[in-house]
């Protein structure tokens, strides 16, 4: 890392955790080799299949198809991040595995020795943590055709996920995390890699919408685990029906926070390009409210939170791909739709925002 990013990064981190966070996001992710990830697969889970590497923002992941026609994930977490996080992420599927089965998250399985975590040392690297999942079946939701049923399905998948993690607690699950919109004035520093004036003034006019509207509020709103990333790359759909929800993956955002802020994350994928900007936004919030009821002080800075999640899309993803430009596509994948959701954002008023977000999402 340059003089100048790390002077960059400072700004940004209060505490030593959120440098580990930094760190982790800086950090490429481990390297192994296929050869490896078989030999671990059949040493530590009594698996053998083939491995096909899959793309990750920070750990190694692999999908391993075996002999027998099943398919797992092995996860090679990266070695800087906080042991206590992976423990706390790990935890959160034992979790909902306990309290609502049914749900279509990935299962945690347990190595030769019961263990839901080994540790791996791969060559000329520091050791990491390594877990291995159910693969869930499925087609990715970025490739699938939207519809409003869709929409408010997975709203309320979401909102059951929520309601099954509202009594997990663990001392990892309050850990700084950059995509944590909590901390989204902090990332200020980070509008150098917006080159274009028009849309660098474009984000400050929603971070200053979040400081004047969400900050003060959030003291006073409801609290729990979230999900955190149900982006249209965390979501599987059946292949013959792009309606019904079969898959929710990626707990590795999961943190403490306000609930509203996992409906309005999801929502900031959510936006289309044509109609009223807030109609399938709305669709979605339905969806959520209909299994887990908003409260007045959320739908409040409903709206605002919605466009701080873009906000951060566009500024982590800028930044990350400058200091990453080997892995440059995977990072910006959804900043496209986050810039066109904040230019048409733009376009409303607040007042009038809220009132259609109330008004719509708690419409059967």
């Amino acid at each position: 890392m340059t003089a100048g990013r790390s002077g960059e990064v400072s700004l940004i981190m209060s505490t030593t955790s959120q440098a580990s966070i930094n760190a982790v996001l800086e950090t490429a992710v481990p390297v192994a080799e296929v050869e490896e990830v078989r030999a671990i697969a059949l040493r530590h889970f009594g698996i053998r299949g083939e491995p096909t590497r899959l793309p990750g923002e920070r750990d190694s992941n692999f999908h391993i198809r075996t002999e027998d026609g099943d398919h797992f994930l092995l996860r090679i977490s990266n070695p800087v991040e906080d042991r206590q996080v992976t423990d706390f992420q790990t935890k959160l599927l034992l979790h909902i595995e306990q309290t609502d089965p049914g749900l279509p998250v990935p299962r945690i399985v347990r190595s030769v020795e019961g263990r839901p975590e080994i540790i791996l040392t791969l060559p000329g690297q520091p050791p990491s943590v390594g877990r291995l999942y159910t693969f869930l079946q499925g087609e990715p939701l970025y490739k699938t055709p939207p519809s409003w049923r869709q929409r408010r399905n997975i709203g309320g998948v979401l909102a059951r996920i929520d309601l099954a993690i509202r009594e997990f607690q663990h001392p990892g699950s309050n850990h700084e995390l950059m995509w944590d919109m909590k901390h989204a004035h902090r990332l200020r520093p980070l509008l150098v890699h917006v080159e274009d004036r028009r849309r660098r003034a474009l984000v400050e006019r929603f971070l200053d919408r979040f400081e004047q509207f969400v900050l003060p509020a959030m003291p006073n709103l409801r609290t729990q685990v979230i999900h955190n990333d149900l982006n249209p790359h965390n979501v599987l759909v059946a292949e013959r029906d792009h309606d019904h929800v079969t898959g929710v993956i990626d707990f590795g955002d999961a943190v403490l926070a306000p609930l509203v802020n996992d409906p309005a994350v999801a929502a900031a994928y959510r936006n289309a390009d044509a109609g009223h900007p807030l109609e399938t936004i709305s669709e979605f919030i339905a969806g959520y409210h209909a299994v887990l009821p908003l409260y007045d002080a959320e739908f409040e800075i409903l709206f605002d939170l919605v466009a701080t999640r873009m906000i951060l899309t566009v500024l982590i993803t800028s930044w990350r791909a400058a200091i990453q430009p080997e892995n440059r596509e995977y990072i910006l994948r959804n900043a496209p739709s986050a810039w066109a959701g904040l230019e048409r954002f733009a376009a409303l008023d607040r007042a009038e925002a809220h009132a259609y977000l109330r008004r719509n999402s708690r419409s059967e």
